[in-house]
């Protein structure tokens, strides 16, 4: 028998040297211990599997009452005579047979209570997700650790309630590995004089960033979760923790005319101590020289616990000798890491001026495909136009350099958004991996790669994956939430878009999740709900329909669903570049009119719609898989 539950382990702690210096003590203690934990398991619903040496096994139906009982047996244990217990909590799917329990959730809860400290409770993320909001429990993060069988790092979080003993992070040391040659690169400061030159520093930050990729041995923290801690004073131990890092290279950047003054320092995150510390006074002219001194005085004060020699090679390779296309670079970066469809515009027109000054910018080619793809791929830009220029654009990047990981996703993005050419999309996005493993977004598409060729799993391992690269990025957070969707695992993608949602409110696609979460999950009224909301967040009549029309045609709101359609089919004539033919296809399929479905999705076909082979992957339109249309929509676009 399958089932979901709340796993604790609870382990007396020190009972054998106990045993061996006062065998009656030892006794008392363990009696007394058996007698709490079956005194409390019936209070909050607790099953007590077995007990095993000087430890015991139980399960419990909610998580919040898990946690509550390991409180009460902690605080009952006080009393005279003492017992140190250690319990650790984790939530995952369990087999039950003949009474033994079975499941990498079991496995897990028992390494996070060896974690735990005598009279401690360790919970793992998923439990912590589900008691975070409930008052009469109170948590501290202790971060992230590397444990012996598991694969990926996981988050502990410990109770913090009164007469809980919660401990340094130092004193958990000895029980697990550290992480070792794992590298965040904050935000440079702009100290210059005028705050436009925020750009100049965020820039170096990147160039930084990406250079340090290139080392050997060493795991650089992608872009995005480091400047989460932007504009922010949060103590470098604490932000090491959140990222699971063990060094941290921050800085500032002074520019004044044609001088810069780069400060730079790398910290060991562990105590706060400057490994190093170097301030740089240099022309313009020599920033990319600047810029490969730092990466590689840091590469080689990492060296001693890397498994390569002393770098002697070039990490920073200059792009360009003209700085003002440099500066029109950096301006342009900073405008598409702003993920809108505005500012990508913007973005695209900087990148155009830096190629304009330095016609061989290999990275400008690259960045103006990455940019037109995301347009071309969300709609924003008609499609055969929008890949022209992506094909265009990225090969010319990889004609002026072949090892330019971003030239290789944006081709990859086009062989999946616009070609389907599966195969070829794949080997792109692995060559990207292969030159840059933090190249997030060659993660982001590989999944996409994965849904569309029925792979899911594997799209939930590589956003997994992904997340460990940049655990704060609400873009990865989303698409991992997503690649959860696609595997009708509602709950694991509520709770993960919930995360989301928590930094950042308002971010209307993980919202708008939720509700598609929520109506699969059979409250198509709830769903209503949010998706208006969605509308309301759009701020314009014509956007943000499609869910809306699907809810009211799922609750048998046949009028409703239809004036949403005539808001689609408005949008298309005011907007022909916008194309909307799956969200048309979307809504009549809530009415189940299947010949008005297979229309749109021929026109989409035939309309070279990017993301149609990820759109018919769905869990809405499961159902439709049944219809003969669906094989020959398939067999059209080479699947």
């Amino acid at each position: 028998m399958r089932q979901l539950a709340a796993i604790m382990f609870a382990d007396m702690s020190g009972y054998t040297a106990i045993m061996q210096e006062n065998e009656q003590l030892a006794k008392l203690k363990r009696k007394r211990l058996k007698a709490v934990l079956e005194t409390s398991m019936p209070l909050f619903n607790g099953n007590l599997l077995q007990y095993y040496g000087d430890g015991s096994l139980s399960i419990f139906s909610s998580a919040i009452d898990s946690v509550q009982c390991a409180i009460q047996i902690q605080q009952m244990l006080k009393e005279d005579p003492a017992v140190d217990l250690r319990i650790g909590i984790h939530t995952g799917d369990i087999a039950i047979e003949d009474g033994t329990v079975y499941g990498d959730g079991v496995n897990l809860a028992s390494r996070i209570e060896t974690l735990a400290v005598a009279g401690g409770i360790f919970v793992s993320e998923k439990v912590y997700d589900e008691i975070k909001n409930q008052d009469n429990i109170r948590t501290r993060e202790m971060g992230y650790f590397e444990i012996k069988n598991v694969k990926n790092a996981v988050r502990v979080f410990a109770i913090a309630n009164d007469g809980i003993t919660v401990p340094a992070r130092v004193e958990i040391k000895g029980k697990t590995k550290q992480p070792s040659n794992r590298l965040a690169v904050l935000p440079f400061v702009n100290m210059s004089a005028d705050p436009e030159n925020e750009y100049f520093s965020d820039g170096i930050t990147e160039e930084l960033l990406n250079a340090l990729t290139k080392v050997e041995g060493l795991q650089v923290t992608s872009r995005i979760s480091a400047f989460a801690f932007k504009g922010k004073n949060d103590d470098i131990r604490d932000i090491a923790l959140r990222l699971n890092v063990d060094k941290v290279l921050e800085g500032s950047v002074r520019k004044a005319g044609n001088r810069v003054r780069i400060t730079a320092q790398l910290i060991n995150a562990a105590d706060g101590y400057h490994i190093w510390s170097e301030s740089y006074d240099r022309s313009l002219t020599d920033i990319f020289e600047v810029q490969d001194e730092i990466s590689s005085i840091i590469a080689n004060r990492l060296r001693e616990n890397l498994t390569v020699a002393e770098n002697t090679t070039s990490l920073v390779k200059a792009p360009v000798k003209n700085l003002d296309a440099y500066n029109l670079f950096l301006k342009g970066l900073h405008f598409y890491n702003k993920l809108t469809p505005a500012d990508t515009q913007k973005a695209i027109q900087y990148f155009e001026e830096a190629i304009a000054l330095e016609p061989a910018y290999s990275q400008a080619y690259a960045m103006t495909a990455a940019a037109v793809a995301y347009l071309g791929a969300t709609g924003q830009k008609e499609t055969h136009k929008a890949f022209d220029i992506v094909h265009r654009y990225s090969d010319k990047a990889l004609e002026l350099d072949p090892h330019l990981a971003e030239g290789h996703i944006a081709k990859g993005s086009a062989y999946l958004f616009y070609n389907w050419q599966w195969s070829k999309g794949y080997e792109s996005l692995q060559k990207a991996i292969e030159l840059n493993p933090a190249a997030t977004e060659a993660y982001r598409l590989l999944a996409f790669y994965y849904i569309i060729t029925r792979q899911k799993q594997e799209a939930v391992t590589v956003m997994e994956k992904a997340l460990q690269l940049d655990p704060l990025s609400p873009v990865i957070n989303h698409y991992l939430a997503n690649a959860y969707l696609f595997m009708e695992r509602y709950d694991d993608a509520l709770l993960q878009a919930n995360k989301v949602l928590e930094m950042h409110p308002q971010m209307r696609i993980t919202l708008e999740l939720t509700g598609w979460c929520s109506g699969m999950m059979g409250d198509w009224l709830k769903a209503l709900e949010i998706f208006k909301e969605v509308y309301r967040l759009t701020n314009h009549p014509l956007k943000g329909v499609t869910p809306m029309g699907y809810a009211y045609g799922r609750l048998g709101e046949r009028n409703k669903a239809l004036e949403c359609i005539a808001k689609l089919e408005q949008r298309q004539v005011e907007d022909p570049d916008v194309v909307m033919d799956s969200d048309l296809a979307m809504v009549w399929w809530s009415l189940r009119d299947a010949d008005k479905v297979f229309s749109y999705l021929d026109q989409s076909v035939n309309k070279r719609l990017g993301p149609l082979a990820l759109i018919i992957q769905l869990p809405q339109f499961k159902e439709l898989t049944d219809d003969p249309r669906y094989a020959s929509l398939k067999k059209e676009l080479g699947l």
